[in-house]
């Protein structure tokens, strides 16, 4: 009955309030890809010769305990300590009744030291070592903590305001075209640098902060885009929550369906974040490319998978969301392993290059799109959510489980480096591309046991 009151009182968001909604993605975006795709880059640069003195050695890059790095533990631990704050700050914010919104009070909150932090992880702040170790924990610890904050209760509203099958698509939609694009305006960041470089005499390393703190500012400015402009009173639906944040947690993770969902999606994201930790290294490694390549091949991709966005959304209406995402799972897996062969391949005047790039344009387009519009779905369909206010705990399980994966490639990576990471041999770097495809497979027979839902 509550759902039925609040949808005659609420009005369905306006194209216009949509596009502003998406813009606070695009800082989202833009903020988080410095630290989750530059910071290996950063921290520990492709061996090549062109490559051996772009940036200085700033923390211990050895092997810890053996097969692990002092980075990939620091990103594996923030990471976790990133997904365990998910269903606390869903609850917080679920629960909360600020005047100025539900979601929005937090998305002003974390705004600022979100994109603070997304620049100062790249800002060494002594000559030691030992003190940039901490240092750099200390702030990847903040920034995640931040991150979310602001991305917890920014998804709920993704539910909250759509309040029809057809709203949570173009919503999906919209802030997936703008994620795309804060993707590959963080792609510059392996060739904008060069600008600086030679027009104004800046150090590779300055140059490269320089433009991670351009980055953040443009995020922040986007961040706000939503606490400013959308008026949540009006267009989001959302109901009070009277249980404890331990009883909302089991009530979410009760969900047989989304359980499956969430498995195979953070499977993904390991395989995602993979490719986009590893593209500099497979340029400069693999191919054999200048390092610039990197943001030709991201933005031929990403373009690529926007052009998609369309005939993605046409397939899943005719196929459903379950079949076209097992299928791009399977696309994902034979660019991986094209990747990993790329030696034993025909590669004419480096066409090769451009085919695995458009290869992977399928699979980003679809999970670009359709897992949060999935969600939406599975949340509406579900009793329990559409009872009490349990929009925010399920994006932040989601968002806790595609942490992991994120976390768990980024603690992977840096440890296949030490089996090659230079010109002479590359073999960790290829050994990357073999492992993200086993998991794609993974995933594709996860998924196979999911049950779509019929919400309409």
């Amino acid at each position: 009955m509550g759902e039925n009151h609040n949808l005659i009182e609420k009005e369905r968001p306006s194209l216009r309030q949509i596009i502003l909604f998406s813009l606070g993605q695009l800082g989202y975006s833009l903020a988080s890809f410095s630290a989750i795709n530059l910071l290996v880059f950063f921290y520990m640069p492709p061996e090549t010769a062109g490559l051996e003195s772009i940036f200085p050695q700033y923390i211990y890059t050895g092997a810890v305990f053996g097969v692990l790095t002092l980075l990939g533990v620091l990103n594996f631990g923030s990471r976790i300590f990133d997904a365990i704050t998910d269903p606390m700050i869903a609850f917080w914010s679920d629960k909360s009744n600020y005047k100025l919104g539900k979601r929005k009070t937090m998305l002003l909150i974390a705004s600022l030291p979100f994109a603070l932090f997304s620049f100062l992880v790249f800002y060494p702040v002594s000559e030691s070592f030992n003190i940039n170790g901490y240092w750099l924990g200390f702030c990847l610890f903040a920034l995640y903590l931040f991150m979310t904050m602001y991305t917890v209760p920014y998804n709920a509203l993704i539910s909250e305001l759509g309040h029809q099958k057809e709203d949570r698509l173009r919503i999906s939609t919209a802030i997936s075209l703008t994620w795309a694009l804060g993707f590959v305006i963080g792609n510059l960041a392996y060739s904008l640098p060069y600008l600086f470089v030679s027009n104004f005499g800046y150090s590779e390393s300055s140059a490269f902060q320089l433009v991670v703190g351009i980055f953040a500012i443009f995020s922040f400015f986007c961040l706000l885009s939503p606490v400013i402009f959308l008026d949540e009173h009006k267009y989001a639906v959302q109901n009070s929550n009277e249980t404890n944040w331990r009883i909302s947690l089991k009530m979410v993770m009760r969900d047989k369906n989304f359980r499956i969902f969430y498995l195979a999606d953070t499977i993904f994201w390991f395989s995602l974040n993979m490719i986009q930790i590893g593209i500099a290294y497979y340029v400069t490694l693999v191919f054999e490319m200048d390092k610039s390549m990197a943001t030709t091949f991201m933005m031929l991709a990403f373009f690529s998978s926007l052009a998609l966005y369309y005939p993605i959304g046409k397939l899943a209406k005719r196929f459903g969301k379950k079949k076209v995402i097992l299928s791009s799972l399977i696309c994902f897996a034979f660019t991986f392993l094209m990747l990993f062969l790329v030696d034993y391949l025909p590669n004419i005047s480096g066409v090769l290059f451009y085919v695995l790039a458009l290869g992977a344009s399928f699979p980003l387009g679809v999970m670009g799109i359709l897992p949060n519009a999935l969600i939406a779905d599975i949340i509406h369909d579900s009793k329990d959510a559409r009872e009490q206010s349990l929009s925010g705990m399920y994006y932040a399980i989601r968002n806790m489980m595609t942490k992991f994966g994120i976390s768990l490639a980024n603690l992977v990576f840096p440890s296949l480096l030490l089996l090659g990471n230079s010109i002479d041999n590359p073999f960790g770097v290829k050994l990357s591309a073999l492992v993200a495809m086993v998991f794609c497979i993974v995933g594709w027979f996860v998924l196979k046991q999911f049950k779509e839902p019929s919400t309409t």
